[in-house]
């Protein structure tokens, strides 16, 4: 085990309020004086695969062992009661006349038998064992299904449930006949101070050793204006801060340690507890090792493995020695009507673990950065709203004098018909919502805000690292703990070349082989993306002559037509249904990804996580945002012209932009993939689970409060897997994406994000706290890899910005008329239309685009480009106003990247990653961790010299008081 010295000292909150070290320290030598011939739990290494278990513990019979029993106590004999004799006349009440229904006969033998037990034992909602003093850290349930595999089950359980006493954790189990069913067993597990201070070593667990001596940080002047916004100091800061250092068995008065069972709190136990279950062995199958309890759960032995909440959501729990902080953070977090509070994030860190801590920190300050850009977009919006009715281009598209005697050439083959410019008056007057000025501004502003976004995230992560003892923790350490699965499947060993110890590997050939199915599986899939993307597309170019049609012949869509044109009619429905394809895409591919990274064998669970999370985000990158790119990108640019179209495989001509613009399709694209998934996301992540939950407890309603236990209570609600955490990230990220690369086509994408992402906070809170188990501790020191993939899409956005307003919107075609080719001075951009529309000769059509009918015999048309006309010698070729705009539009992307990119890194370059006072309070803590470590060796040194120990040398003490004295000087 860990024998060196804690090296280093942080700061946190603890567990809960204790003494000083002087009383502390002598509950601490009692407890030591009491406990020293006590045998320990042994590492043992298995010749067979070196996989480090715990397989011998000789636990010393504690107190409550002698007066309840074995630790495993099964209430499997117990008869069940035929009458109500012993019951009191309250308690007979609850019973059902058995001369009712035959259904009434089995729910008296449940009250029967509940009301039995709660007249000897403690309340069933307890979260002790029945001896009420030895908490459950763990559950485990399964049901006796008598098939062909029972037998091989229940030797399986026996095996494990026997290594897992072996290993020092004491088990009571809960007969199937006390369970509601009447079907389910329940197995609670209690962690004893041996097993805890023995992995809390192992894990390199931090506890308090020394109140913190730090002044608090100055006051914030805003803090009375922001006094609404706060919540109760006691929700906030539940305990004091303290100093902490790894834990080390052989120092142990070295801790502030007042009380055994409450020194390690709940979600540290049952962390402890999980890392033993994941490596306990419980038998050899077909000549291979078997362990784990996910193994377990996955062959059906097990149906559910779980820690408990600590009480019920709505109400305190009866016992004294429970903290209900389950109830505090349904009160003061999880409920709706305190969106506009702060987030107890010390409290959320406490009960969840630092890992749905961080999550929750990252999307509050998210959401608290998106304000900012939220404000600002609106305002752009209101500008575009405000300066409608100025815009020179929309007033001459709703001219009848000049909009209404333009004739446009018809935008599909034979079946469309020529049409007048002034029908898209009010597409055009929407556009210039998004498509003025401002949207240069707003674009520029969101490449800045992205990386002041992710400048200060990394120093209120460097913060929280600070305070949640996560400076010395790193991702190495995890990569030291290999996963169960690649222990059981990697049957070849090799040395370390670090640590000397064999240890499990995969050759290379087999990893090679692995590698190329999964990317061959990842290419498919966004194979897969893009043919569906190009199905969509061939429904636009499909369907559009039929909207015209329809549009030009029903009578009651007349008056709509004005705003409900062809193209927008095939540009909603073409979304809807791209959204549909996405939906389901993603439905099958989450599970072909998980597959696939199972197939690949990760080493360690940072490596699963992030190979997962790199194949999900490419797949979600591809899906959501393809169509996008092809609205902002491709669509109206490979157009052709009248008598030259191009088409999609010789069969479907391409779709041409609206003559305002296709700014406005790429707003509709991007406001119903965008909406639809928010949406479809909290019904997804609310409504589904509560179904489901109020499904599987629909009878257990019907029983009184006081007989349904809390592990019945846990064991009826939802799993937060493993990866729940992970689509929570994902969600949001893809969400950051929307509001970043194509912000200039929406300025109102960031309120829209704002408003949902307040709503996200308080779905994910009560889903975690009414909804689903407890999760499983785990500690995390940042968001991982995601934080990666944000700063790609950074620079990314700036790049998608700079491409949209000057390919997308009209903006640059609209500043080189003004200053290049206006000739009227008093009103510079009259003319803009006519000039950007050029003249084609309705005769020069071949006979596959000429229309079926041209009623009012027009001799010419107009249609969206910047070609000659058909008098001149270069007739239908390029104008060399369209080589300027091209040259202005490379040139503005240039221009725009370099001033971005430079204000970005020195924006960067400004903002440290690490605060000032937090680098002095770390260095501070590090001096203090060697100044009481070293005080600590100075006085055993002592107590050894007066006890005439020989080894004790005076040499050794001068050189220990020696190190003292540097320590400081340093």
């Amino acid at each position: 085990m860990h024998e060196a010295a804690p090296a280093s000292l942080s700061h946190r909150s603890a567990p809960r309020p204790l003494p000083g070290s002087s009383s502390g320290k002598a509950a601490t030598m009692n407890r030591l004086g009491k406990k020293a011939n006590e045998t320990l739990i042994e590492m043992a290494l298995s010749a067979d695969d070196d996989i480090a278990i715990l397989t011998k513990f000789k636990p010393s019979q504690s107190e409550g062992e002698d007066c309840n029993g074995p630790e495993t106590i099964s209430t499997a004999g117990s008869e069940i009661p035929s009458s109500s004799e012993g019951l009191n006349s309250t308690e007979t009440t609850l019973l059902i006349p058995e001369h009712q229904v035959q259904s009434g006969r089995k729910y008296n033998l449940f009250l029967k038998r509940r009301l039995r037990i709660d007249k000897r034992h403690q309340s069933k909602d307890s979260i002790f064992f029945r001896d009420g003093v030895r908490r459950i850290d763990f559950v485990l349930s399964y049901v006796e299904d008598l098939n062909k595999e029972w037998e091989k089950k229940l030797e399986r359980r026996k095996e494990f449930e026997s290594n897992l006493q072996k290993a020092g954790l004491e088990l009571e189990t809960e007969d199937k006949k006390e369970s509601e069913d009447g079907k389910i067993f329940f197995v609670k597990i209690h962690a004893p101070w041996e097993v805890l201070i023995t992995y809390a070593e192992v894990l390199n667990i931090k506890v308090p050793i020394r109140e913190n001596d730090i002044p608090p940080m100055v006051e914030n002047p805003l803090d009375c204006v922001l006094f609404p916004l706060r919540l109760p100091e006691k929700v906030m800061h539940p305990e004091p801060d303290y100093f902490t250092a790894p834990f080390s068995k052989d120092k142990q008065e070295l801790y502030l340690i007042n009380d055994e069972s409450t020194f390690f709190s709940p979600s540290m136990r049952n962390r402890i507890v999980n890392y033993i279950l994941t490596r306990c062995p419980y038998g050899t199958e077909e000549g291979k090792k078997k362990f784990g309890i996910k193994r377990l759960l996955n062959n059906g032995t097990y149906t559910a493995a779980y820690p408990l909440h600590d009480c019920q959501y709505w109400k305190k729990a009866s016992d004294p020695n429970c903290d209900s902080e389950r109830y505090t953070l349904y009160m003061e977090w999880a409920r709706f009507l305190r969106f506009y509070k702060e987030q107890p994030l010390v409290l959320i860190r406490k009960y969840y673990g630092e890992k749905i801590g961080i999550y929750f920190a990252w999307l509050g300050f998210y959401t608290e950065m998106l304000f900012l850009a939220a404000v600002v977009g609106l305002i752009c919006f209101l500008y575009g709203l405000f300066t409608m009715d100025e815009n020179m281009s929309s007033k001459e598209i709703c001219d009848p004098a000049i909009g209404g005697e333009i004739i446009m050439c018809p935008l599909c083959d034979r079946d469309c018909e020529y049409w007048r410019l002034n029908t898209t008056c009010e597409s055009s007057q929407y556009s210039h919502l998004f498509d003025n000025v401002a949207t240069l501004f707003f674009a520029i502003f969101m490449g800045i805000w992205v990386t002041l976004f992710l400048e200060f995230w990394k120093r209120r992560q460097a913060r929280l690292k600070y305070e949640w003892d996560l400076v010395d923790f790193e991702e190495e350490q995890q990569q030291l703990q290999l996963r169960p699965e690649y222990e059981a499947k990697c049957t070849q060993k090799k040395k370390n070349p670090v640590t000397q110890e064999m240890e499990p590997y995969l050759p290379l050939t087999s990893q090679a082989v692995r590698f190329c199915i999964s990317g061959a599986t990842v290419l498919f899939w966004v194979s897969l993306i893009i043919a569906s993307m190009i199905a969509v597309i061939v429904y636009r170019l499909a369907v559009y002559a039929a909207f015209a049609s329809l549009m030009e012949n029903t009578q009651t869509l007349q008056p709509i037509s004005g705003v409900l044109t062809p193209q927008l009619a095939t540009s909603v429905t073409a979304s809807c249904l791209n959204f549909i394809i996405i939906m389901i895409l993603n439905f099958f591919y989450e599970r072909i990804a998980i597959w696939i990274t199972d197939m690949e064998i990760p080493r360690t669970h940072v490596e699963y996580e992030n190979r997962l999370t790199m194949k999900m985000f490419l797949f979600q990158f591809v899906n959501y945002y393809s169509s996008c790119f092809y609205v902002a990108f491709f669509k109206g640019k490979f157009v052709g012209y009248p008598g030259a179209y191009t088409y999609m495989f010789n069969r479907w001509r391409n779709e041409e932009c609206d003559p305002a613009g296709c700014l406005i399709e790429l707003t509709t694209q991007l406001t119903i993939v965008m909406a639809g998934k928010q949406i479809w996301g909290n019904i997804q992540e609310a409504i589904v689970p509560w179904i489901c939950n109020w499904w599987g407890r629909r009878k257990a309603r019907n029983n009184p409060e006081n007989l349904y236990s809390r592990w019945e209570q846990d064991h009826d609600l939802q799993t937060f897997g493993a990866l729940g955490l992970f689509y929570e990230y994902l969600e949001m990220v893809i969400q950051f994406g929307f509001i970043t690369l194509f912000v200039a086509s929406f300025p109102l994408a960031p309120l829209l994000a704002l408003m949902n992402n307040i709503l996200e906070i308080r779905v994910d809170s009560w889903k975690l706290t009414t909804q689903y188990r407890r999760p499983v501790a785990a500690k995390a020191h940042s968001i991982g890899v995601w934080q990666e993939i944000l700063n790609g899409m950074a620079i990314l956005s700036v790049v998608t910005n700079a491409f949209i307003v000057a390919f997308t919107s009209d903006m640059i075609p609209r500043l080189v008329y003004y200053y290049a080719y206006s000739e009227n001075e008093d009103s510079p951009m009259s003319g803009y239309i006519n000039n950007s529309l050029s003249v084609f000769l309705i005769s020069d059509f071949p006979e596959r685009n000429e229309p079926k009918e041209n009623p009012e015999n027009f001799v010419i048309c107009r249609y969206r480009d910047y070609r000659y006309p058909p008098d001149h010698e270069k007739r239908y070729l390029h104008t060399m106003q369209f080589w300027h705009i091209l040259a202005a539009k490379l040139a503005f992307i240039i221009i725009m990247e370099h001033v971005v990119f430079i204000v970005k890194f020195f924006v960067a370059w400004m903002i440290p990653d690490v605060p000032a006072d937090v680098k002095a309070k770390i260095k501070r803590e590090k001096y203090l961790t060697q100044k009481i470590l070293h005080e600590y060796e100075l006085e055993k040194l002592k107590e050894r010299l007066c006890q005439g120990d020989k080894r004790a040398t005076e040499k050794e003490f001068i050189a220990t008081e020696g190190r003292m004295e540097l320590s400081r000087a340093m």
